[in-house]
């Protein structure tokens, strides 16, 4: 993040100045609920850097911490939903990506078939 951008709400969660809904907190990721979910499971799992704007420039530069938040993601499905899920990484602004501070969706639940949960 630039000295002269604000920091994004993700930052701000993870600094502790919004409050969030936690369901998992590592030194690299956390986790909490989305609070408009699209599912009956509708987590973020958000990388606690703010380097990197989407999934791309994360896999480029740190493809550990990628392989980190998909094995989250596959332990926060089995804790919350039976172990079955959608994982989505929005990439751009014209595909709904709003935050730009990479972040999963992880979606479970019963998700009707042909849609992604939107």
């Amino acid at each position: 993040m630039s000295a002269t951008a604000e920091p994004s709400i993700f930052t701000r969660i993870i600094q502790g100045e919004i409050p969030a809904d936690v369901v998992f907190d590592s030194e690299r990721i956390i986790a909490f609920r989305d609070i408009a979910p699209k599912a009956p499971l509708h987590l973020l799992i958000v990388p606690k850097t703010d380097r990197f704007a989407n999934v791309t420039e994360l896999a480029a530069e740190d493809p550990a911490l990628l392989a980190e938040i998909v094995a989250v993601a596959q332990n926060l499905a089995t804790e919350y939903s039976g172990g079955e899920y959608r994982l989505i990484f929005n990439t751009g602004r014209s595909v709904g990506q709003t935050v730009f501070h990479v972040h999963a969706h992880l979606l479970g639940g019963l998700l009707p078939e042909g849609t992604l949960g939107e």
